[in-house]
């Protein structure tokens, strides 16, 4: 496994870490499944678990919280993230950046995650009804209680993204290190037009999520919508990647990760991971055999000739 800077801080994260986004919580309910899955991530080199409140509204916090308290790993070993902004209840002021409910949420994530702090907290988007100077303000006093190590931007444009940072060094703030985008073969146009031009030069890593892009990426639907599947029970997933010119995409990447002994997954979060601007590839797993999987692409390199290869069956 791979280790790299978080951006220019001096925090180091796995290059391949694990989510609990749409299954610890939600569509996966066994503990002792999920525990199994977190055990091999750690040993196999993972040390970055991502989580945020809203995962299946606090159960994907509390659930890892459970299991790392089980599994008894020291918790200087770990970076452990959540995130804060979309609606927890019904009340008006259990939502979005305001100081109030950043701080509140904060308190509540620690609780259900069984641990004193976090090494990043995000901003899960951007807030635009509260102003940018209280979001970063607020963030930065969380880092400064050392309720967070860290603080970090999820799914915000790159303008954003500036003033944030901006604001943040020019008042003596904390600024955000980390953003968190979609990325993979099958999204890429936003992260390498938008917001690594604004990221790489300020020092801040990207730890991406869907870098396999909804599973379109590891073959699963070569043949048609297995029942079960992401793309099966969600239509929005579906849509957004399931056609017939992605479909031809997958199945020439195969010849490539054939030539190199890989899997497509491998393919996949290696292809991601050959950004600089890059820290970590969030990868999701229901099965200790996808975990497994994914992990070997921690320590893979992939030559200019293979990304040329890719780039030219991407561009058809």
């Amino acid at each position: 496994m791979q280790y790299r800077r978080l951006g220019r801080s001096g925090l180091k994260v796995s290059a391949v870490s694990l989510g609990a986004w749409t299954t610890y919580g939600g569509s996966v309910q066994d503990k002792a499944l999920i525990k199994d899955i977190v055990a091999k991530a750690f040993e196999g080199g993972i040390n970055f678990f991502d989580n945020a409140d809203a995962y299946a509204r606090g159960q994907g916090e509390a659930f890892l919280g459970e299991i790392f308290e089980d599994l008894d790993i020291p918790r200087h070993h770990l970076v452990l993230s959540t995130k804060v902004f979309w609606p927890m209840s019904d009340a008006i002021t259990d939502r979005g950046l305001s100081r109030k409910h950043v701080l509140e949420s904060i308190d509540l994530s620690l609780d259900r995650m069984r641990t004193d702090y976090v090494d990043i907290y995000f901003a899960h988007r951007c807030d635009p009804e509260t102003p940018m100077e209280e979001i970063v303000e607020v963030f930065s006093d969380v880092v400064r209680s050392g309720r967070s190590h860290y603080w970090g931007t999820s799914e915000w444009s790159a303008a954003q993204i500036a003033e944030a940072h901006t604001y943040a060094t020019a008042h003596g703030l904390v600024a955000p290190v980390t953003e968190q985008p979609q990325y993979s073969m099958l999204y890429r146009e936003r992260v390498e037009s938008q917001i690594l031009p604004v990221t790489e030069p300020k020092g801040i890593g990207l730890v991406v999520w869907s870098p396999l892009a909804m599973g379109m990426l590891t073959g699963k639907y070569d043949d048609g919508m297995p029942d079960g599947t992401r793309f099966a029970d969600n239509e929005g997933f579906r849509k957004s990647f399931l056609n017939d010119a992605n479909v031809a995409k997958v199945k020439a990447l195969k010849a490539v990760a054939d030539d190199l002994g890989i899997t497509r997954a491998q393919l996949a979060l290696a292809w991601v991971l050959r950004q600089s601007g890059v820290s970590s590839v969030i990868t999701g797993a229901t099965k200790v055999e996808q975990l497994l999987d994914n992990l070997a692409a921690g320590d893979l390199e992939l030559d200019a000739a293979t990304i040329e290869r890719i780039d030219g069956i991407l561009a058809d």
